[in-house]
């Protein structure tokens, strides 16, 4: 592939629904250096796509923080993105609409959403992308939440899945640019980490145990060997270039250069311009990639909706098949089908009124919706559409529940004729006892200590990102990072899930039990038990998002 010229891409940070200031600062770039747009604009989650405030209620973070941003009026038709936009959701989105599009699809005309993964190209650019972040008690569940949400599945929803990385490590086309929202576990040790600990001391312990950032997006970084990663969610800026080990084929050993940008906020380095090289023949148009869609359609039949912990197959003698990378003849037959045209299409159409000009509607449930963009996209590909099997799930269980139900009101109202008893039943004169040991449970919890920082005028950005990378390394075998990793990512302690089982299927009239001992007891009532999250990332620079 020819690529002798070059295109501006814009990288941001955490927009934290910003939109408004992300291209403001855009287009003031362009006018102080006199320079023209970018071509493209990548953010690296918590975008924060809100449309009206049953979207808000998607959000997990607290209520004075569930503010209606910019964003519904690029939804709305009444404003347009000026620059092509790309995304991968983060850990504080509206996880309602992003759910509606699993594959990826239009938020709103010119931005664009890449899905729980995807990969996409632009002007012969290969971009790729996993949204969420990595928590092991979620990784090997299958994606089973859907609207209303619980206190759970509200924070269930956005962490990353197995099978998503699993698709993404069938992959073997070379990789240009990658987006994650959690950085990859191991990849301080490859910039300067001492400055890193100066600007967040808090990272050391992390850092010096090596389980800072995602083992999932490790594992993504050693197999894909992409040209650019990019990533948020720690709110600093941070450089690295890692030189991977060559593969034993004789080619040249290839490099990652990494880098992690701010939130949107004044002052914050939160967005930078890079030149990447493109193919001048290539199309102008966002087109879908021919082997991610031809991995999705092999590996249609893992796809779960269960809240049950499964693992990947692999070569471990129990599977038939572990490899699913697809050949020449697959990506052949793909393109015969399409008649060689993956242009994606300019479907994206509203599902939702924006906004609340409606007051009535202000209080309004959020619904789980099917987008006819995943619609058209599954039935173009041959692919299971996410978000009706969960459906078809829930209303199976409905009726098997229903059927119970009218099973015991037939024994019921036909009665049972019982042999009358040689024992004395009356326990009337029996004394009645307090258990205790019987615990009073209180269903109140407090909301985790969570914020979202508002955002005013940004001032002049102008590092240049070749100037941050740092000095090559090899990585050792001792940092490699092991597939069965457990142990939780640096946001652990920004967000605590609970211990306990999810349900294995979320119901609107689901509330937490609550069991309460004998009304005779004079206690002045049960304590109420809060849990908390420590806001680890809290800092005078206010730092304290997840």
């Amino acid at each position: 592939m020819r690529r002798n010229r070059t295109m501006k891409v814009a990288v941001a940070g955490c927009c934290h629904g910003a939109l408004d200031k992300m291209y403001e600062t855009l287009q003031w770039l362009q006018q102080r250096h006199g320079q023209a747009l970018p071509d493209l604009l990548l953010c690296a989650g918590d975008f924060q796509a809100v449309r009206n405030s049953a979207d808000l209620r998607c959000m997990a973070v607290p209520a004075k923080y569930r503010v209606l941003g910019g964003f519904a009026r690029y939804y709305s038709g009444e404003k347009k993105a000026p620059v092509l936009t790309i995304f991968i959701g983060g850990n504080h989105e509206a996880s309602n609409h992003l759910q509606e599009l699993p594959y990826g699809g239009w938020v709103a005309p010119n931005i664009y959403y890449l899905g729980y993964a995807g990969v996409v190209k632009y002007r012969g650019v290969r971009i790729g992308g996993l949204s969420g972040i990595y928590k092991s008690h979620d990784y090997r569940k299958g994606h089973f939440e859907c609207p209303p949400y619980n206190q759970q599945t509200i924070r269930s929803v956005y962490h990353v899945r197995n099978i998503e990385v699993f698709k993404l490590k069938q992959l073997k086309q070379p990789m240009d640019i990658f987006l994650s929202h959690d950085w990859p576990r191991s990849i301080y040790h490859y910039g300067n980490k001492k400055l890193l600990l100066k600007k967040k001391a808090f990272f050391r312990s992390e850092v010096e145990s090596n389980t800072l950032g995602s083992p999932a997006a490790s594992e993504l970084l050693e197999h894909l060997k992409p040209a650019y990663w990019f990533a948020a969610h720690l709110h600093v800026k941070f450089a690295a270039l890692m030189q991977h080990q060559a593969n034993g084929t004789g080619g040249q050993p290839k490099a990652t250069k990494f880098l992690a940008l701010d939130k949107c906020l004044p002052h914050r380095d939160f967005l930078q311009i890079v030149e990447i090289a493109h193919d001048p023949n290539a199309s102008d148009c966002l087109e879908y990639d021919p082997e991610w869609i031809a991995v999705l359609r092999a590996t249609n039949s893992l796809i779960n909706v269960s809240p049950n912990c499964w693992n990947m197959p692999e070569n471990n003698g129990l599977h038939a098949r572990w490899d699913y990378s697809v050949t020449e003849e697959d990506l052949k037959e793909l393109l015969e089908e399409v008649n060689h045209n993956l242009q994606i299409p300019h479907n994206f159409s509203p599902t939702v009124s924006p906004d609340d000009t409606n007051k009535s509607q202000q209080h309004r449930e959020p619904v789980h919706r099917i987008s006819p963009q995943t619609t058209e996209f599954c039935a173009r590909f041959g692919l299971m559409d996410i978000n009706s099997r969960i459906q078809q799930v829930r209303e199976e269980k409905l009726e098997r529940r229903e059927e119970e139900e009218e099973e015991e009101e037939e024994v019921e109202s036909t009665g049972s004729a019982e042999e009358p008893s040689d024992y004395n039943t009356d326990v009337s004169s029996l004394p009645s006892f307090v258990n205790p040991d019987e615990i009073i449970l209180d269903e109140d919890s407090a909301d985790e200590d969570l914020e979202l920082s508002s955002v005013s005028t940004v001032s002049n950005l102008h590092s240049s990102v070749s100037a941050t990378f740092s000095d090559v390394r090899v990585m050792p075998d001792s940092m490699t990072v092991s597939p069965n990793d457990t142990v939780d990512t640096a946001d652990a302690e920004l967000e605590k899930s609970s211990d306990g089982n999810q349900a294995e299927e979320q119901s609107t009239s689901e509330k937490p039990l609550k069991r309460i001992s004998d009304e005779s007891r004079v206690d002045s009532g049960p304590k109420k038990i809060k849990r908390r999250n420590q806001a680890i990332y809290a800092s005078p620079d206010d730092d304290a998002v997840e």
